[in-house]
């Protein structure tokens, strides 16, 4: 009987898929605080005020202090884009409507995929430790129902083995969830905040070239 319960009882934590699941985990922590850092700190700026004391200085003519208010906000998404369309109409007396497009364009193909890339991942990986917390469910179960159905076992044992199996189960898949949900809290704040950036940068650079080529 004892080489029986040996065969068939099952691990009561699922330990080889915990240690899978800190794959995932790691990858999840890593992604969130790097895409946090990267989108609402480095990325993101008061865009009304920042606009507003662009204007002033286009208004004025004062394009270079323009572009060094710009290069003074560093890598934030915004004023990188503007910088691309005063660089064009800094030193020129004549300057088109699609031109200056053409330029803020060209900055927002530099910037927009920056502050998209890697985010989706933490979707992935929410559906990945997802999966492989079931995984560890059903494995909980199948050795569960063999250590019952296994001969030469009585009773008592075979409700023990059933809660072992039942354990293992649960333990898998409640880390597996774990790790999903603040995973899809991450991605689905980061998105959000991604987004606002980029509708920012659409709203203000329409109203910024419209500016450059009105004034010019």
């Amino acid at each position: 009987m004892s080489e029986v319960l040996r065969n068939f009882s099952p691990d009561t934590t699922g330990w080889q898929f915990m240690w899978i699941l800190i794959i995932p985990a790691i990858f999840t922590v890593a992604i969130a605080i790097e895409r946090g850092i990267y989108i609402l700190l480095k990325s993101d700026i008061n865009a009304p005020k920042f606009m507003a004391e662009i204007r002033k200085l286009v208004t004025a003519g004062k394009y270079d202090d323009a572009m060094k208010l710009c290069d003074l906000a560093k890598e934030r998404a915004l004023p990188k884009v503007v910088h691309c369309g005063l660089r064009v109409v800094a030193h020129k007396e004549e300057v088109d409507f699609r031109t200056v497009q053409n330029s803020v364009d060209e900055g927002m193909l530099e910037v927009v995929p920056k502050l998209q890339e890697r985010t989706h991942y933490l979707a992935m990986l929410a559906n990945v430790a997802t999966l492989i917390g079931l995984m560890g469910t059903i494995y909980g179960l199948i050795l569960a129902f063999r250590a019952v159905s296994a001969p030469g076992i009585d009773p008592t044992e075979k409700a023990r083995l059933l809660a072992a199996g039942i354990s293992t189960a649960m333990n898998t898949t409640l880390m597996g969830l774990l790790i999903a949900v603040p995973a899809i809290i991450f991605y689905t704040f980061l998105l959000s905040k991604t987004n606002k950036i980029i509708d920012e940068i659409d709203e203000h650079t329409v109203k910024f070239i419209n500016l450059l080529t009105g004034n010019r």
